[in-house]
């Protein structure tokens, strides 16, 4: 995939997230879930596995960060992620997701070495991989999703992860935009 143009220039702020995309057949069902849960993202954020959450970065910092995805992927390797059930952050948020059984410590590992340099930041809670099913919604609706995937299970390799771009950072009225694939990034390394 060839980097999209971001038509940002420096001193104006990008956001970017780094995930995991989850691969077909898994990736519709955990849509179609998400979507029939009500969850406002539902449809226009696909299934994936976050590494770096949306992060504000000043648009000349673009470059820095792309350099430094390049050098992650270039020293990880491939692994293996089994999902298997679902989880919920409740009562801290209200969150329910598809649980990582296995892969959890190359997420772990990939998750810090991306947030550094350009794309360091703080977290607002410790780093626990997971694919969100259902968030911002009521309490039975979340309580569905909990139910309706928990027998859900897939196990895929992880060969590459992808910067993604958001127009509007602090737009609310850009939440409906879906977030642009920007570059994919092959982990190459041993």
């Amino acid at each position: 995939m060839a980097e999209s143009d971001l038509s940002a220039r420096p001193g104006e702020a990008v956001v970017v997230g780094v995930a995991v995309p989850v691969p077909s057949p898994w990736r519709e069902v955990l849509d179609q879930a998400r979507i029939a849960s009500g969850d406002p993202f539902g449809g226009t954020v696909p299934a994936h596995l976050t590494l770096l959450g949306p992060t504000e970065i000043d648009a000349g910092d673009l470059a820095a960060a792309q350099a430094r995805l390049d050098e992650v992927s270039a020293a990880f390797g491939p692994f293996n992620l089994h999902l298997r059930g679902t989880g919920s952050f409740r009562p801290v948020t209200e969150v329910v997701f598809v649980a990582v059984v296995d892969g959890i410590a190359g997420c772990e590992r990939l998750e810090a070495a991306i947030r550094t340099g350009p794309m360091a930041r703080e977290r607002s809670f410790p780093y626990h991989p997971h694919i969100t099913v259902a968030q911002n919604v009521p309490s039975e609706a979340l309580d569905r999703a909990f139910d309706e995937l928990s027998g859900f299970e897939a196990k895929f390799p992880v060969a590459s992860f992808t910067l993604y771009t958001h127009p509007s950072p602090g737009n609310p009225e850009a939440a409906a935009v879906p977030w642009t694939p920007t570059k994919v990034y092959p982990l190459t390394g041993t």
